[in-house]
């Protein structure tokens, strides 16, 4: 197991960095802006099986094998970053499933499938994440203990702590939702988050 000492440094360090507006976090306010923060929770639960493996992956050392590898990357922020280029162009359109209708019964609402695989590309296909986690796990590590048991908690730690900082930002979008859609803005509301996805898309693809 892992010391309360380092844990007490574990806990801070992650929560800054994971508070801290990134894609995931963007995501899910923009989710919660057009989709509400119960079904944002699907987005949620996926992303937090993309960011445990890619955790495991590191605690274990294949993510330095994986960062080798530039063209796996490449490949998958290319086709995450379109996707999510492409969905916010509808949602800027107040078109696709993803927007807020502008009629109530214009659209159904994204599926839970669409939800939680949008999360996991989001948090598989970002380089950022694995080197992160390649420099911040081992440090907490010690070699002359059993890795399962540390890496068990520290991930739980870390998943933990990322779902609080999720439905915090989902919380805010679905805040916005409300203070605009009282004035009847739903287009409008439609084009920050289209914006927004559009950035995160651009930011997965170049970053």
């Amino acid at each position: 197991m892992i010391s309360l000492k380092l844990l007490s440094v574990f806990v801070p360090t992650f929560l800054f960095v994971s508070i801290t507006p990134g894609m995931c976090m963007t995501l899910a306010m923009v989710l919660g802006m057009t989709q509400g923060v119960r079904r944002t929770l699907w987005m949620m639960a996926g992303e937090l099986v993309g960011v445990g493996l890619v955790a495991l992956a590191a605690g274990a050392g294949v993510a330095a094998l994986m960062l080798r590898q530039p063209e796996l990357f490449a490949l998958f922020k290319w086709l995450g970053g379109a996707y999510l280029i492409y969905l916010g162009v509808m949602m800027w359109r107040s078109r696709g499933r993803m927007a807020i209708p502008l009629e109530e019964l214009e659209l159904a609402p994204a599926s839970r499938g669409q939800l939680a695989l949008q999360g996991f590309v989001t948090a598989v296909a970002n380089p950022n994440g694995w080197a992160f986690f390649v420099a911040l796990l081992p440090p907490f590590l010690d070699a002359s203990r059993p890795l399962g048991g540390q890496l068990a908690v520290l991930i739980a730690m870390i998943l933990t702590i990322e779902f609080l900082c999720l439905t915090l930002y989902a919380a805010g979008g679905s805040r916005l939702r409300r203070l605009l859609g009282r004035d009847g803005n739903v287009r409008l509301l439609n084009r920050i988050a289209g914006a927004l996805m559009m950035g995160v898309g651009l930011w997965l693809a170049l970053g």
